[in-house]
């Protein structure tokens, strides 16, 4: 969208709206968007928790930051293809499954990122018993 000229902070405020319009868009839009965000407020003080430094931390915070990007990105291939028109179309389809393979691979990332981090405390739990 055309920002009219604006420039400096009247821009930057101008934007920041923008992104709040769409984040609020996929809130009361997408199932999946709610599922992914409310997992990640679970997932994040655990994150921070686990974490001995900050690079830890962030190597256990930023997949679930990277897995509502793809949703948000999956919403708006989804929501533009779909406004092209209702019938099925190879390139839609194509443009929507690249889509949801970019929220699989993010989804992904946190599973196995995740699952190495945890894995020392799981064999550890394990030997105790």
């Amino acid at each position: 969208m055309k920002q009219h000229g604006r420039k400096g902070v009247a821009r930057i405020k101008a934007a920041a709206g923008y992104s709040i319009k769409g984040l609020l868009a996929a809130w009361r839009n997408e199932e999946a968007f709610r599922q992914e965000s409310l997992l990640m407020l679970l997932l994040l003080p655990l994150g921070l928790w686990l974490g001995q430094t900050w690079l830890e931390r962030a190597i256990l915070v930023v997949p679930l930051f990277v897995v509502l990007l793809a949703e948000l990105l999956n919403s708006a291939i989804e929501a533009v293809v779909d406004r092209i028109g209702p019938e099925h179309h190879e390139l839609s389809g194509r443009a929507k499954d690249i889509g949801s393979a970019a929220v699989f691979v993010s989804l992904t990332l946190v599973v196995l990122v995740w699952g190495l981090a945890l894995w020392p405390l799981a064999v550890k739990a394990f030997q105790l018993l």
